[in-house]
């Protein structure tokens, strides 16, 4: 797979998690749970403080500490959010050379892994938090996106 392909394939899966805030009715964004999980805004807020900042410390070299706390309060404050993160995601991207995708970082000061394995955890981490989305979408009566979607 080349780096063109896997952001494609990322930003495929970006687009896809889009749709599933869409989805959420405005109160049950943020006060709906199930089984003591956390409301789909918090997991959402998760996304937005992992996949942008943690590919800005691959390609910066920087350890800084992750925090999910971003104040958001609104659907419209997060997809906003979202639509900034895209083309940033995309820029950023593409500055990580060929060679660095098996350097080692200590990614924001607590994971140390290859920048490869960095990024199959940002779209694994999206597609499980996704499916609670999924799931409470179910359970609210409505019909999620076709994860064949993007």
């Amino acid at each position: 797979m080349t780096g063109d392909e896997f952001l494609k394939h990322w930003q495929g899966h970006r687009g896809l998690t889009r749709k599933v805030i869409e989805k959420f009715p405005e109160e049950e964004l943020f006060n709906y749970s199930i089984g003591g999980m956390r409301t789909f805004a918090e997991i959402t807020k998760e996304l937005l403080t992992i996949g942008l900042p943690g590919l800005m410390g691959i390609v910066n070299k920087t350890e800084d500490p992750l925090s999910h706390d971003i104040p958001v309060t609104t659907k419209a404050e997060i997809l906003n959010i979202w639509d900034e993160h895209t083309p940033l995601i995309d820029e950023y991207f593409k500055k990580i050379k060929n060679d660095e995708f098996h350097e080692i970082i200590n990614l924001f000061g607590s994971y140390r892994n290859a920048n490869y394995s960095n990024l199959l955890y940002f779209v694994d981490n999206e597609i499980h938090h996704r499916a609670q989305g999924y799931v409470y979408l179910r359970s609210l009566g409505i019909e999620p996106p076709f994860f064949w979607e993007h």
